[in-house]
C-alpha cells in the first residue's frame, strides 16, 4: 500500500465501503482526507477507520452524527493509552520507592472505584 490511497483505492480497500457512505463520511467531517494534487487522498489510518465506521454503521445502524460521536471518543482514547504510555516510561526511570509509592496509590484509586 502506498502512502496515500485515491477515492476508488479506497473504496476497493474497504470491502464493505461505498462512494455513498465514503462522502457521507467526509462532509460530516469523520474522514478527513489529505488534499494532494491529484485530488483527496486517504491514509492507512484513514482506512481502518472507515473499516471500523462500515462496521459500527451496519451492526448497530449508527447514523453520521453517532459514527461521530463514537469516533471522537476512540481517538480520546487512544490519545490517552499514548499518554499513559509516556507516564509509564517516565515512571520506569525513577527509583524503586518512588515506583512503589506510584504503584499503591494507584491500586488505592483503583479499589475506591469498585
Amino acid at each position: 500500500m502506498s502512502e496515500y490511497l485515491s477515492e476508488g483505492e479506497a473504496i476497493a480497500a474497504v470491502a464493505r465501503l461505498t462512494r455513498v457512505q465514503l462522502v457521507s463520511f467526509v462532509e460530516a467531517e469523520i474522514i478527513v482526507p489529505v488534499m494532494t494534487e491529484a485530488g483527496p487522498a486517504y491514509r492507512k489510518i484513514d482506512i481502518m477507520r472507515m473499516e471500523l465506521l462500515c462496521e459500527l454503521s451496519e451492526q448497530f445502524d449508527l447514523q453520521d452524527d453517532a459514527l461521530g460521536m463514537v469516533m471522537s471518543l476512540v481517538d480520546q482514547l487512544h490519545g490517552v493509552r499514548a499518554e499513559l504510555r509516556t507516564v509509564l516510561s517516565a515512571v520506569e526511570t525513577e527509583q524503586q520507592e518512588v515506583r512503589q509509592r506510584i504503584g499503591e496509590l494507584l491500586y488505592k484509586a483503583r479499589s475506591t472505584r469498585r
